[in-house]
């Protein structure tokens, strides 16, 4: 390996030791607790040193929320839902955000409810127009629109049911990280039922003018 290799692996091996530090801050304190200081006190470095990698507290949160939001990205894009209705689609979408989710509990909780500016930049969904800079919510309003294909529903109102959708589907979810003890059969039951059932019901009622 040549020294610039080596240097480009170092650089990269002590980003994702700032980032990981720093997401663990995340979830152990809440997001407003994250500083520069903290992080570089954890991974025993001076606070001077991170500035070599990042070029604030702001960009280091921006990595960490990108992260998070690429697994959630991930999940819902899944390859193995392009052979599917439009109907069975979003129900396959709802459960693989909330398994993936599920999954990184401490860090949802702490950005989702967090009211800092720079979460806010990440988690907000419910501004008009949000389906054009949301991914995830993009996804959620395109399979909208296949299965309202051949009706005519306006584009502010497909925008809302996916809104809708997903402000709801955030409520399951945090109410499943809070109640720790339903166990896993029950958290199942539920995740489908949710999925299978409530959401197409916001799927049909939204056709009713």
């Amino acid at each position: 390996m040549n020294i610039k290799k080596r240097r480009e692996r170092e650089i990269e091996e002590m980003r994702e030791l700032i980032l990981k530090a720093a997401s663990n801050i995340i979830s152990d304190e809440g997001l407003d607790k994250l500083s520069i200081r903290k992080i570089a006190k954890k991974i025993k470095y001076s606070p001077s040193i991170l500035y070599h990698y990042f070029n604030d507290k702001e960009e280091i949160l921006n990595n960490v929320m990108k992260r998070g939001y690429k697994k959630i990205i991930s999940a819902v894009s899944s390859a193995e839902l392009k052979d599917t209705s439009p109907e069975e689609r979003l129900v396959q979408m709802t459960k693989n955000y909330i398994i993936a989710t599920l999954k990184m509990p401490d860090e949802f909780m702490v950005a989702q409810l967090s009211k800092s500016e720079e979460a806010l930049r990440h988690t907000s969904f419910l501004f008009k127009g949000a389906v054009r800079e949301k991914p995830a919510l993009s996804l959620l309003y395109q399979c909208l629109k296949d299965i309202y294909k051949n009706e005519e529903i306006e584009e502010d109102r497909i925008e809302l049911t996916a809104q809708s959708i997903a402000v709801s589907t955030l409520g399951l979810i945090i109410k499943i990280i809070v109640e720790k003890d339903i166990g896993e059969e029950q958290k199942q039951r539920i995740i489908d039922f949710f999925s299978e059932e409530i959401i197409l019901r916001i799927v049909n009622d939204s056709r009713t003018k």
